[in-house]
């Protein structure tokens, strides 16, 4: 579930936003903060961190115009943009070589697997996975607030956004690891040191 601590200030702002979606954005911005501090507390890297300083950039940039503009057009398309931003965040992650996930594996993966090709691979193919999910997620979400849905379907939309790329993120790299030991002749007692 270490997944889930990275969208923290996501689900913060969904939820908060319903009284406000500056008070959301603003909450959004200080767990944000907050988490990156601590996990420099806990002296992790701050390396391969696009994703928690893209949520940063965007809830600082999205408190800004919401304190400013409380009754802008925007605040109804608050869903379909935020999963935009994590849309592009995702992209360029895998774009300039540090696919978002990588900062979360580090977490769970040994340090000995961080630098070879099938880890690399595998977050890869997860971030386009994420990347893939928050895109789709932010059209429908942009349709569903162009068409006035009822705010229920926007909440599925959201949801699916993020357990159709939860479960494929849960099974992906064990089915990665088992195809790279068939094919490399790995013998089963060194799993241990591929994983993710």
């Amino acid at each position: 579930m270490n997944y889930l601590r990275s969208f923290i200030p996501w689900l913060v702002f969904a939820g908060v936003a319903a009284a406000g979606w500056q008070w959301g954005a603003l909450a959004g911005l200080l767990i944000a903060v907050a988490l990156l501090i601590a996990d420099r507390a806990a002296g992790l890297s701050l390396d391969y961190r696009l994703l928690e300083y893209g949520t940063i950039l965007f809830f600082a940039g999205l408190s800004v115009l919401a304190f400013a503009r409380p009754d802008s057009g925007l605040k109804m398309y608050g869903s379909a943009l935020s999963q935009g931003w994590l849309a592009l965040i995702a992209w360029v992650s895998i774009a300039v070589r540090r696919p978002f996930t990588m900062g979360i594996a580090r977490r769970m993966a040994p340090p000995e697997v961080w630098h070879t090709p099938l880890f690399r691979r595998i977050n890869v193919v997860l971030t386009a996975a994420w990347a893939l999910s928050f895109t789709l997620t932010a059209i429908a979400q942009t349709v569903a607030s162009l068409q006035s849905w009822n705010v229920i379907v926007s909440i599925a939309l959201q949801v699916a956004g993020f357990v159709l790329p939860i479960r494929f993120t849960a099974a992906y790299p064990e089915r990665a690891r088992a195809r790279f030991m068939e094919n490399s002749g790995v013998r089963a007692d060194t799993q241990g040191e591929l994983a993710v």
